[in-house]
């Protein structure tokens, strides 16, 4: 039988949970509601899910932190639609270096959402299994940084945090996953597309120069992300992987 992707909407609002329940069921998907993050976390608990649909103005706990809640829990590697009233790039931007994988701003168009949803979940499935995030990996370590994998954070040798958007640490852990093997441009696009990347070479190259300014790996003998000329990029230094089955 042909999977029917399931998509859980969490929205306080009735009229816009229900609407878009409706609409994406009349689309061919299956769909559930929840009001708020209790709600959620009760029925990704007992039913399988492909993507989240969160909204961000809720009240009690709102959805960058249930958010960053899921990205640091065992729904981590579940994919996550922002919706946002607050057409605020910084607003958008936390909602990125928490995880989310997408956001579209209210008012939206029921086409558009749908639009969306497809795009991230293909996206997710494009991955190769040792490409996607796994339950068991927690940490990844590189000459002076780590990745926590479960919480996206990059941290220094003092353990100090340094923010990731999500476009960045999607490509930072395709690097690790193939460290010392070329990736393409092509390649490091399909497995990088968000909300934050266009659809053009050059955005991967502006993209893996904000990896490197992040890494501070910005000399003329770059240790970590090297450039392949006609080719791609190589991420060149040793990793160690630290998890449950590492």
């Amino acid at each position: 039988m042909e999977h029917v992707d399931n998509i859980l909407v969490v929205d306080d609002d009735r009229e816009i949970r229900t609407g878009v329940v409706e609409y994406l069921r009349k689309n061919g998907l299956r769909a559930s509601a929840a009001v708020d993050g209790r709600d959620m976390f009760a029925q990704l608990d007992t039913s399988a899910f492909d993507l989240v649909v969160l909204d961000i103005m809720m009240p009690g706990d709102d959805g960058l932190v249930l958010c960053r809640t899921l990205r640091s829990g065992k729904h981590r590697a579940l994919p996550i639609l922002l919706l946002t009233a607050r057409d605020d790039e910084t607003d958008r931007i936390v909602g990125l270096e928490m995880g989310a994988d997408d956001y579209v701003v209210k008012p939206f168009s029921p086409r558009e959402l749908l639009a969306r949803i497809k795009a991230v979940v293909r996206r997710t499935r494009m991955l190769p299994p040792n490409m996607r995030i796994t339950e068991t990996v927690e940490m990844v370590a590189f000459g002076r940084w780590r990745l926590d994998t479960s919480a996206r954070h990059l941290l220094d040798e003092e353990g100090t945090i340094v923010p990731l958007s999500g476009a960045e640490f999607r490509l930072l852990r395709v690097f690790l996953d193939h460290p010392q093997r070329v990736l393409s441009r092509d390649q490091l696009l399909n497995l990088t597309q968000g909300r934050d990347a266009e659809l053009f070479d050059r955005s991967i190259d502006l993209l893996v120069s904000r990896l490197r300014s992040r890494l501070e790996d910005n000399s003329k003998d770059q240790s970590y992300i090297k450039t392949v000329r006609s080719e791609g990029y190589v991420f060149s230094m040793p990793i160690t992987v630290h998890g449950d089955n590492a």
